[in-house]
C-alpha cells in the first residue's frame, strides 16, 4: 500500500513591529475518504481541520444551493474531557453558529451558479491556543478543503481579522490585543483579475474598550479609518489566497462535471 503525499504551504502575515502570524495549510494526512480535507494552523498552536463532501446526484427538486456549513469545537482541543456522566459533546455553542455564518457567506456565491449537489462542509476545532480566536482560521481552512475538492468553486476565499490598536491595522489579533483594540473587523475576500483584492464580506464592530480608548486619545474609527482597514486587510487577504493557491496547484483534483 502506497504512501499518501502529504502538501503543505504556507502564509506569513506581517504585522511590523506587532510581529508576524504564520498561517500552514497541510493536505494528504487526514480525512483523506472526503473530496478535500485541509488542516490549517496558526502559528503551529491553533490547528483547526476542514473535509468537504459532495453528493454525486444533484437535488433535483431543490430550486437553492444546498450548502451546509457545521462547525464543531471539542473539548480536547483546550485539553479538557467531559465529565464521568456526559461524555458526549454538548450542543454547537454560539462561538461555533456565528462561525459557521461567517464560512457560508463569502463561500456561497463563490460556487457556481445553478449548481444543486448537496455540499457539506465540516470544521473540526482540533487544537485551540486559550488565547486566539479560530473563526477567520476556519474560513481560510474551509475554503482551501473546497478549493481542492474538484468541485465547480471560484476560490480561493480568505479570511482574517483586523484590529485598530494603536493607530495600527494588525491582522490575526490575539485576545490580548484585542483588549487594546478601538474597532474589530473580519473581512472576507479573494484575488481577482488584474491581481486586486475583492472584498466579499466585512463584519465589523467596536469593543467594549472603544469609548475608554478613544477618551484617552486614541484614533477614532471613521469612516475614513475604516476605509484604511479595508485596504489594510487586502495585502493579508492575498497572502492567504496564494498559499492557498499553491496548495491547489499541488493537490487539487480536476474539476469534475455537475449539472448547473
Amino acid at each position: 500500500m502506497s504512501e499518501s503525499v502529504v502538501h503543505e504551504t504556507e502564509a506569513v502575515i506581517d504585522n511590523g513591529s506587532f510581529g508576524t502570524r504564520r498561517v500552514r495549510f497541510e493536505t494528504g494526512r487526514l480525512a483523506k475518504q472526503a473530496g478535500g480535507s485541509v488542516v490549517a494552523y496558526l502559528d503551529d498552536e491553533t490547528m483547526v481541520l476542514s473535509a468537504t463532501t459532495a453528493s454525486k446526484q444533484p437535488k433535483e427538486h431543490f430550486d437553492f444551493f444546498p450548502l451546509t456549513v457545521d462547525v464543531e469545537e471539542r473539548m480536547y482541543s483546550v485539553g479538557r474531557i467531559p465529565g464521568a456522566f456526559f461524555r458526549r459533546e454538548g450542543r454547537p455553542s454560539t462561538d461555533a453558529i456565528l462561525t459557521c455564518r461567517l464560512i457560508d457567506r463569502p463561500l456561497r456565491p463563490s460556487f457556481a451558479d445553478g449548481l444543486r449537489n448537496e455540499i457539506q462542509i465540516i470544521v473540526t476545532v482540533t487544537s485551540l491556543h486559550p488565547d486566539d480566536p479560530y473563526d477567520v482560521l476556519a474560513i481560510n481552512a474551509a475554503s482551501a478543503s473546497t478549493q481542492i475538492a474538484g468541485l465547480p468553486f471560484s476560490g480561493p476565499v480568505a479570511g482574517t481579522r483586523v484590529s485598530l490598536i494603536e493607530g495600527q491595522w494588525v491582522a490575526f489579533p490575539t485576545y490580548e490585543e484585542m483588549q487594546r483594540s478601538v474597532f474589530d473587523m473580519v473581512v472576507a475576500g479573494r484575488v481577482v483579475e488584474g491581481g486586486d483584492v475583492a472584498i466579499m464580506m466585512v463584519e465589523a464592530e467596536g469593543t467594549e474598550h472603544t469609548v475608554e480608548l478613544i477618551g484617552g486619545g486614541a484614533t477614532a474609527p471613521t469612516e475614513e479609518v475604516v476605509a484604511q482597514g479595508l485596504e489594510a486587510a487586502k495585502p493579508f487577504l492575498k497572502v492567504l489566497c496564494e498559499a492557498q493557491s499553491e496548495l491547489a496547484a499541488k493537490a487539487a483534483k480536476p474539476t469534475g462535471e455537475f449539472p448547473l
